[in-house]
């Protein structure tokens, strides 16, 4: 059986949102990409766990969906033509004799590239789920980790438990869609931007959000999948009962770098350090930006991202064309390269 092999300047790992910017950046200085994610679809977490949450701290957005957001970057990213590789996951890593690298896929595919940029998120992640007792009975029905369509709750009593964004971001945007909207938290602070905890309060005061505080997840009420309440209690056990159609439980990620563990990187708690001036790991010729990177200040923000593969792309340009002089231009000097 013969698999596909391809030859390219730069080889992306992870179609995020980070992951379409690198292309973009890479573009910019005439570098081509392809790009692998183990999704069927591009967009990270932003498409497969909140397409429809608000994110706020975009450049030039005030408010801009993720789905939406996503679109934006597959647009800018597209007059580069990306050759796209999805639903694979990059199961090895191997130097070629050029000092390039091969990235080979779990459908066999292989891609020889001059630089790698690694921009996986978090890696293979899933909800951390709460210990509750027949939990399982109810996922997908009336519990859920993740929010794909904002019009399916609708007119419905909603527990939110978790104290981090996105609980917070989601009691504000289904204070007034849902019936009731109640978030359940170990805690009166709240682990969330400042002005969005700021507003949560501002909705709990006028009653539009009911705060259940202090108070954690004690058990489910319901029948065949569907919730009727959801049971909280005290650090004392003091229990009561919440009527509920719906539990949005928040609890993060469970991260697992998979197979990057084997690629010989230096790894800091499950993230891989970089040289913050160029975003390069401590193998040449590979690169890592996003959130699965760090270094000392890094801020897990998206726009942070963004930078990171700005560097990381002017760092590769000598890989590819060594010798030649990479004239600097801002953007509305130069235009999109092939455009216009």
């Amino acid at each position: 059986m013969s698999f596909a092999c391809h030859r390219t300047d730069v080889a992306v790992i992870g179609a995020g949102p980070v992951g379409l910017f690198a292309v973009f950046q890479c573009g910019m200085v005439r570098l081509k990409c392809h790009v692998v994610d183990a999704l069927d679809m591009i967009g990270g977490q932003c498409t497969a766990l909140y397409p429809e949450k608000p994110i706020y701290d975009i450049p030039g957005y005030p408010a801009i969906d993720a789905a939406q957001l996503i679109d934006r970057l597959a647009e800018q990213a597209a007059p580069f033509a990306p050759v796209w590789h999805l639903g694979q996951q990059v199961t090895a890593l191997s130097p070629l004799d050029d000092g390039g690298w091969q990235v080979t896929t779990s459908s066999g595919t292989r891609i020889e590239a001059r630089a790698v940029i690694i921009a996986a998120g978090v890696g293979a992640f899933g909800p951390n789920r709460p210990p509750l007792e027949g939990l399982e009975a109810y996922e997908g029905s009336s519990v859920f980790y993740m929010v794909r369509r904002r019009q399916d709750f609708a007119g419905k009593r909603v527990v939110i438990a978790g104290g981090g964004d996105s609980a917070v971001d989601w009691a504000l945007s289904l204070a007034g869609l849902a019936e009731r909207v109640m978030v359940v938290h170990r805690r009166p602070k709240f682990r969330a931007a400042p002005e969005s905890a700021a507003r949560l309060d501002a909705l709990a005061a006028s009653g539009q959000v009911e705060l259940v505080v202090p108070y954690h997840l004690a058990g489910l009420e319901g029948s065949g999948g569907q919730l009727s309440g959801v049971r909280v209690a005290t650090l004392d056990g003091q229990e009561k009962l919440l009527p509920a159609d719906a539990l949005l439980a928040f609890f993060g990620l469970a991260m697992n770098l998979g197979p990057i563990h084997d690629w010989g990187l230096n790894l800091e708690r499950n993230l891989i350090t970089v040289d913050p001036a160029t975003a390069a790991t401590s193998r040449p010729g590979i690169f890592a930006v996003g959130d699965i990177v760090t270094y000392p200040g890094k801020l897990k923000l998206i726009l942070c991202g963004f930078a990171e593969a700005a560097q990381a792309a002017h760092a590769i340009y000598p890989l590819v064309h060594p010798g030649q002089a990479l004239h600097f231009e801002y953007s509305t000097t130069s235009g999109v390269p092939g455009r216009g």
